[in-house]
């Protein structure tokens, strides 16, 4: 799963165009798969501020400019909504903390923790000790977090939130076993140009690599594994990741492996040469419909059941709303989105 720290981290200034640390463009930040290999500390500074004029504990000023990259989180956003893509990557439009999002990124930060101690003492126990910590953590690295629970005063929902919490890091031993496991990389922040010029860049939970040489790529999710007819959908996100390795070390994955700790499924699927040559195909057309709504400026709304989760219905036309001013210059035509690009990618 990409938590919404992960996105941040990924995303963070890669489709402003500018420049920054560990996560963001510019350079390969450390943990960076690139043409030299693969390198350690992944994901450190993840979701740290870019640029000049940052203020201690608020977000950084980003002056808007065209989108320059693309990740899995904003493939997404643009296949399940333009506009949703446009309030997220152009106007960068905050949006509140939810329980959901923010209870993922805490289960990544404790599964990734979890390997630090030796393989014998990686037990669920000690996972589940790992989960007070860790939120502490993620409170002092994103202060905004103190709204989830403004309100609850005697502490019970917190209390709940943190058990089921440790319930979905408990639930993963069931599922694998880390004694008998030692990841090649976790949190592994990777980035790749195609021949197009388009960059992708992205967060990979974890890397196996078998002494053959084989690699899993492994993703966490914490809600349910979604029904056969949607499973095309999941594994759009680790299929992306498994073409951003081809491009940098010319190795097609030997396993694509979504870990579902919400209710206890593992999907697997082994990806092939023409796989990736069909994501390969889908992003590039992504990739161009992004441009001409960029150009144009006409970012276009599409409903969804989804909209009940949106910040941003009190700005979207489908709802009365009006999006702010478009911060960026417009002309050409008026795009049109390849059928190929349209649909969601699924939801943790």
């Amino acid at each position: 799963m990409e938590t919404s720290t992960q996105a941040a981290a990924a995303d963070a200034t890669d489709d402003a165009g500018g420049t920054g640390t560990s996560g963001e463009p510019g350079t390969a930040g450390p943990g960076a798969v690139t043409d030299a290999g693969v390198g350690t500390d992944a994901g450190a500074g993840a979701g740290a501020g870019a640029g000049a004029g940052v203020v201690a504990g608020e977000p950084p000023v980003r002056a808007p400019a065209p989108p320059s990259s693309l990740s899995p989180s904003r493939a997404g956003d643009f296949m399940q909504c333009p506009l949703l893509y446009r309030f997220r990557v152009i106007d960068r439009l905050p949006e509140k903390p939810s329980e959901a999002a923010t209870r993922g990124t805490l289960v990544h930060a404790v599964l990734e923790r979890l390997f630090d101690a030796p393989a014998a003492e990686r037990t669920a126990p000690r996972a589940k000790a790992l989960v007070p910590g860790q939120w502490d953590r993620l409170r002092q690295a994103r202060p905004e977090l103190v709204e989830l629970f403004a309100d609850d005063a005697d502490g019970e929902r917190a209390a709940r939130w943190l058990a089921e919490a440790e319930r979905l890091v408990e639930r993963w031993f069931t599922l694998e076993d880390p004694t008998r496991l030692e990841p090649a990389e976790r949190e592994l922040f990777v980035e790749a140009e195609l021949d197009s010029g388009l960059r992708l860049r992205g967060i990979i939970d974890r890397v196996d690599v078998a002494p053959t040489g084989e690699v899993r790529i492994v993703d966490y999710k914490t809600g349910k594994a979604p029904r056969p007819e949607y499973a095309e959908g999941a594994l759009f996100q680790m299929k992306f990741y498994a073409l951003v390795v081809w491009r940098l070390k010319r190795v097609v994955p030997r396993r694509l492996q979504l870990v579902y700790l919400g209710s206890g499924d593992v999907l697997t699927y082994d990806p092939v040469m023409a796989d990736l040559e069909r994501v390969e195909r889908k992003l590039l057309a992504l990739w161009e419909a992004i441009r001409l709504a960029t150009e144009t400026g006409e970012w276009r709304p599409r409903p969804t059941k989804l909209c009940g989760w949106c910040d941003h219905r009190g700005r979207c036309p489908e709802f009365g709303g009006t999006p702010p001013p478009y911060p960026l210059p417009v002309g050409g035509t008026e795009p049109q989105v390849p059928a190929q690009v349209q649909g969601t990618m699924g939801r943790d």
